[in-house]
Parts: C-alpha cells; structure tokens; sequence
C-alpha cells in the first residue's frame, strides 16, 4: 500500500533579531524609550524631548526607528520628534494584517497613548503613505503633514521599483550576519553611520510585515488618499527617485493644488540618506509654518 504524500512543508520565516551591538546603539541615541499598545501589539518609540510641538516620524518599509536618529537629532531646536518603531519593525511587536488602516491606527494609538497634542507627521516612504491615511481618517486632530517621497505604485500603476525578492534577500543577509561594507553595495551613497546601523537592525524586520507591506505597495494606491489629506501638508520628493517620478509629482500636485511640494535635488528615494543637508533644510522649510 502506497503510504500518502506528505504535505508539503513551508519554511519558517527567518526569526527577528537583535545583536548586543545593535542594542548598545541606544545608549547613544538622545532619546527616551515609550510604550503604546495598540490592538494587542507594544509599540515603541523613541521620544527625543523637549517643550516643541510634538512631530510624529514614520519610517520606512526595512527602517526601524533608530536609523532616522540622524534626521530626529536635527529637529529637536524646532519640534519634539517622536520616531515610531512601526508595527513589525525594531522593538515594536509584530503580526497583523499590515493594511494601511491597520498602521493608521497604529499612529492613532501612538498619538492618543503618548497624550500628544495636535502633532505634525512626518513619513518616509511606507511612512509618507501611513502619514497620509491617518490624516485623512481624522480619528486625531494634526497640524499637518509631511511626506517624503511615498509609493506612488498601485493597481494599474506598475509594480514598486524595488522588487519583493530584492527586500527578502536583504533581509537574509541581515539575518546570516552582515555587515557596512555588504549595505553599501546596495546603498552607496549613505553616510558610513547609517550603513552600520541598517547592518545592525534589519534583522529586526519581520519577513510577514516586509512581505505584506510590499504587497500594499500595489494594492493599495496612495492616490485614492492623497486628494483628501487636509491641509496643511507637504510632499517632498527626489529628483531622481524611481518611486516618485516627475510624472507622478506632477500628478501629484495636480490633484492637490494647495499642497506645497518640493524637489530635492541630487537625491533618490531615500532623500535624508542620498542628500541629508538639502533634504534637511527642505523639510524645516515645510514644517515651520505649520508650527502654529
């Protein structure tokens, strides 16, 4: 008698880590570590002080909180950053659908749980999408927003123009062990801190959240919101990023008109990464009259 087939096995996905040496990063960061739950799930965020309305930083798809310390530290003499671990990311618990509603409130819980009042946003890539969202869906009162270069793919948009398999091979070196020198092959231009850093944390990414966030990327279009996030609001983008193209700035703007929008040149994607003195300079430009 022929025994029946086995079911076929699926591998675990690669376990989230941290080293020692990623750890005793923060003892170097000018921030307090804060505690939000949201849906079950521990937050964690880091608070950078300081009597300044408070700005509210949303990272991006493989970028937990602590890679934006760089940008954060700038801001303290104009805001009080508070940069998010989001939900599958850093120290903040993982699971979940990963929607962007799901992340939205995710953001509701952390401006709710910290007793922020009125806070502007300020998104990166995945960031800039959940920024928009959460505006749009009112559920806490803002002073604005900031997006930095937000997917603009989506259905009948194209794909991302960085591929799945791209982020999940990055991700298993982060796992294996890497290090600054295997990070800059993919991202030569970085400041040498910064290729340490993602060295260190990227292992602390869930596959599930990458994969899924992904996947938002083209099911879930970022146009369907941008028209309706209240003002006032500000979309930064690169001049040669392959996620906010010139044609889709121009869209942008188009179905936002009273949005003020702004090219950071010599910059990709990762605007703050590619050119931090200009895209630094841009951002204080867009968030100091939404101060009031």
């Amino acid at each position: 008698m022929t025994p029946p087939p086995e079911d076929p096995v699926t591998p675990d996905p690669p376990v989230r880590h941290l080293s020692q040496s990623a750890l005793a990063d923060l003892a170097d960061v000018p921030a307090t570590s804060r505690w939000v739950r949201s849906a079950g799930a521990r937050l964690h965020v880091l608070d950078y002080g300081g009597p300044g309305v408070p700005l509210v930083v949303l990272p991006g798809i493989t970028s937990p909180a602590i890679t934006m310390d760089f940008v954060a530290r700038e801001l303290t003499d104009l805001v009080r950053p508070l940069v998010v671990d989001v939900r599958g990311r850093g120290l903040s618990d993982a699971g979940g659908a990963y929607s962007l509603e799901e992340y939205a409130e995710d953001t509701e819980a952390v401006i709710t749980g910290l007793g922020l009042d009125r806070p502007l946003l300020l998104g990166h890539s995945m960031g800039a999408r959940i920024a928009a969202v959460t505006a749009v869906r009112g559920e806490v009162a803002l002073r604005g927003t900031a997006l930095g270069d937000p997917p603009m793919s989506g259905p009948g948009r194209g794909p991302y123009p960085t591929t799945l398999d791209t982020f999940l091979g990055q991700l298993a070196q982060a796992v294996r062990g890497t290090d600054a020198d295997e990070v800059a092959r993919a991202w030569p231009r970085w400041p040498r801190a910064e290729q340490e850093l993602r060295a260190r944390w990227l292992a602390s990414c869930a596959q599930d959240a990458v994969v899924a966030t992904h996947r938002g990327f083209e099911t879930e279009d970022f146009f369907e919101w941008w028209p309706s996030v209240p003002g006032p609001t500000a979309l930064l983008y690169g001049a040669d990023s392959p996620v906010v193209t010139a044609e889709g700035a121009r869209e942008a703007a188009r179905l936002h008109p009273s949005a003020v929008c702004r090219e950071i040149p010599d910059a990709g994607h990762m605007l703050f990464w590619d050119n931090p003195a200009v895209a630094l300079a841009a951002l204080r430009e867009v968030l100091r009259p939404m101060l009031t």
